[in-house]
């Protein structure tokens, strides 16, 4: 069966951004997109009702759809587009769908006047359940968006793509994670920065150890373990440029710092069963709501 690039729409403008995204994703990966919009089924009282009845129902589970898959058809010759509107709870239907996508792709408000995402709770929920990566996109992300400057300084999607981030624990990396960034950055054919962010030791913290040559040492070993994680990555993926950063402090701070720099942040999220609450993990979390720029979210065991 063949994979496919899934975006969800709901009419707003982030997640028609997400579509955008979504479907330049797909003509990277050359892979159909299939675009869902899920209707949610209205109470019959508010049915029956002048503002949301037959015609503007109509509107909402048929047109708005339609519409948007035959721009996309017009904006990206020769891309296979889809659609389909299955009914039922946002976040369990996309979460679900996404069970056989590559990747589901959603769109996020962003915030007025600050850096980051605005995540609703069927971004999170979907986010939280989805076993397969998950990508957040701000209204208003644009292709150049991800590009370098132009010699003018303008952001322009004839030149080259920005720095695909990635977010790993040394300790614990995961292939998935780790393999979907480098993939990213090939098929983008630019570098791939690998960020490790850690703590010093709670007695160095609290000033009961201030000789700096410890510290050095603390900051060759925590080098040490990221260039061991990533060194088989390099051989399998020879032609991509890997830059490896590594800092004492807060690893969120970190990815959130670099994103504005970045085309796609990617962060893990570690799988639970556990159908109850939001477990998308404190850095991920942080990273969703602060990036300023795509964020992918690779569940793993």
């Amino acid at each position: 069966m063949v994979r496919t690039v899934v975006a969800g729409l709901d009419g707003s403008a982030e997640s028609r951004a997400a579509v955008e995204w979504a479907a330049r994703e797909a003509q990277l990966r050359d892979l159909p997109l299939n675009i869902v919009h899920v209707w949610e089924p209205v109470p019959e009282p508010m049915a029956q009702a002048p503002l949301v009845g037959a015609e503007t129902q109509q509107h909402w589970t048929e047109r708005i759809p339609r519409e948007t898959a035959e721009g996309v058809r017009l904006r990206h010759p020769g891309l296979e587009v889809t659609m389909e509107q299955p009914s039922g709870r946002p976040a369990d239907v996309l979460a679900e769908t996404a069970r056989d996508a590559e990747l589901l792709v959603l769109g996020s408000r962003g915030l007025s006047g600050i850096g980051g995402f605005l995540v609703g709770s069927v971004g999170l929920g979907t986010i939280a359940h989805a076993e397969r990566p998950v990508v957040l996109v701000r209204a208003g992300e644009q292709a150049a968006d991800e590009h370098e400057p132009d010699p003018a300084g303008i952001p322009s999607a004839a030149t080259a793509y920005r720095p695909v981030v990635l977010g790993l624990d040394p300790a614990a990396p995961d292939e998935s994670v780790i393999e979907f960034a480098f993939d990213a950055a090939a098929r983008r054919s630019t570098v791939l920065r690998v960020l490790y962010g850690w703590n010093l030791p709670p007695y160095y913290t609290y000033g009961l150890s201030a000789d700096p040559d410890y510290h050095d040492e603390i900051a060759r070993q925590q080098s040490a373990a990221l260039a061991d994680a990533v060194r088989p990555w390099r051989r399998k993926y020879p032609d991509v440029e890997v830059v490896e950063e590594s800092r004492a402090g807060s690893a969120a701070n970190y990815l959130v710092d670099v994103s504005s720099g970045a085309s796609l942040v990617v962060v893990g999220r570690r799988v639970r069963r556990n159908p109850v609450g939001f477990h998308i993990g404190p850095i991920t979390h942080a990273v969703l709501h602060h990036a300023t720029a795509p964020v992918a979210v690779v569940a793993h065991n």
